[in-house]
């Protein structure tokens, strides 16, 4: 469930993208206002889909934020930061009118992530063995192989995401940013499970190192 709450607003850019392409004269109406105030430029056509998306990105994002500490859910230090880096490259696309800063966006947040684990490795905390305290038991070196192994995706992931951006265009970017990141995220998600499955302590292992 937190995991399609986390893809929520990269579903509605995906969304909003399409819709903007479809229906450009609407998707300007609904523009003008938001951008009349931060750019006296006047908003290109072809701009309208990347515009509108980015927008529902930022609202959708902070809503997020909202929604989890209205109702008592602990937000992420990731998804603070989440927060920051699509209100900078956002209000960067938005200010500018130059989908050049939200195509970068994802990249810096899989480098962000991948340098956060890596500085909390360096101090001795393994943050995917924090996150599932007391959900898991596995051997320390499954911890530190787990961690490897989310650094080594948000890398990749962070190269493919730049590497499609500036190969093709914004709308193959677009579809990439949904169905290639969230097809790969789950494949990473359902593999690192079947991992954890064969590293599971088993109930005697627990108890004899309990005695």
């Amino acid at each position: 469930m937190k995991l399609l709450l986390d893809f929520l607003p990269i579903v509605l850019f995906f969304v909003s993208f399409k819709w903007a392409g479809s229906n450009p004269e609407q998707a300007q109406a609904m523009l003008e206002p938001i951008l009349g105030s931060i750019s006296n430029a006047e908003v290109q056509t072809a701009q309208l889909p990347i515009l509108l998306a980015t927008v529902v990105a930022i609202l959708a994002t902070v809503l997020q934020i909202i929604y989890q500490k209205a109702t008592g859910k602990k937000v992420e230090n990731m998804q603070w930061i989440g927060l920051i880096l699509i209100a900078v490259f956002g209000g960067a696309t938005l200010i500018l009118q130059n989908e050049t800063f939200i195509k970068w966006k994802p990249t810096v947040l899989y480098l962000a992530m991948a340098a956060g684990f890596l500085i909390a490795y360096a101090f001795k905390r393994n943050p995917i063995e924090l996150m599932m305290k007391g959900q898991v038991e596995l051997p320390p070196h499954a911890w530190v192989n787990l961690l490897w192994a989310w650094v080594s995706f948000f890398v990749v992931m962070a190269v493919l995401n730049i590497a499609v951006a500036y190969s093709f265009s914004t709308e193959v970017w677009v579809d990439f940013k949904l169905f290639g990141s969230l097809g790969a995220t789950l494949i990473f998600v359902f593999g690192q499970g079947f991992y954890m499955s064969k590293h599971m302590k088993q109930p005697n292992e627990q108890n004899s190192e309990a005695k």
